[in-house]
């Protein structure tokens, strides 16, 4: 399966059950001089526009670049009342953008998926002189004992989970993407709850996860059921995060 297929049937999970970014970022961004309130922002590998949304709040101009079908339309249903937002259909290697045509660059939850040297071409071809580009990942906590057991679940039974964890992305990755500039990283806390559907929602919108009919997949149900009866206070889990935020300027 082609990279951008692997989130086909999934957009409806991920829209209602993946974590949002904290606002925070906004600010960040700003006090690092990558943001103003007139900056045009392309995000790509948008997806359902989750990382959209905190730029469309904050006023600003967003083209979504996302190259499977489902995701985009999804992204178009629930940001059409943004006049600042247009989706595109393209990938990290080619979006389709004008020359120079974004102040700022932004990929969440995506990073993993790209092929590093040619997107990298393509994000200093559509910046404008000066542009940031934004890496960042809402993270679970693996150190929390909920988040470590899920994760242990994950290895068990998720397919090609080791392969496509963003966390095999790390500092020889970024230092390549981001060089010869030097990348800032900062972090926040993010949290999310959520009931027993909306745990196994959580499960279902990740491409590695096994969907209904594969072997694998009642087994993995039956265990996030008991780690949600182990974990669960009035009917509801925590899932902690550390939101990472990689910011620098290709040249």
């Amino acid at each position: 399966m082609k990279n951008t297929e692997r989130f086909s049937g999934r957009a409806e999970h991920y829209i209602k059950y993946r974590p949002h970014y904290p606002h925070a970022i906004i600010g960040c961004l700003e006090e690092a001089g990558c943001l103003t309130k007139d900056s045009i922002v392309a995000d790509v590998g948008s997806g359902t526009g989750i990382s959209c949304l905190p730029f469309l709040e904050n006023g600003n101009a967003v083209v979504a670049v996302e190259p499977n079908t489902e995701m985009r339309e999804a992204s178009e249903r629930l940001l059409h009342g943004y006049p600042g937002f247009r989706a595109v259909a393209g990938t990290a290697e080619k979006t389709t953008l004008e020359n120079g045509s974004a102040d700022l660059i932004v990929a969440g939850q995506a990073f993993h998926w790209f092929h590093g040297s040619a997107a990298r071409n393509e994000f200093v071809r559509i910046g404008r002189p000066g542009a940031c580009t934004v890496l960042m990942w809402n993270e679970r906590d693996i150190q929390d004992q909920l988040g470590k057991e899920y994760d242990a679940l994950l290895e068990a039974n998720a397919v090609d989970y080791r392969e496509t964890n963003h966390r095999n992305v790390g500092p020889a990755q970024l230092s390549a993407f981001y060089s010869p500039s030097v990348y800032q990283a900062y972090t926040f806390s993010n949290a999310q709850q959520l009931d027993l559907p909306g745990l196994k929602g959580r499960m279902l919108s990740a491409s590695y996860a096994p969907q209904p009919g594969h072997p694998l997949y009642a087994p993995m149900i039956s265990q996030l059921e008991d780690l949600f009866a182990k974990y669960a206070k009035n009917g509801l889990v925590k899932f902690m995060y550390t939101t990472r935020l990689y910011i620098g300027q290709l040249t």
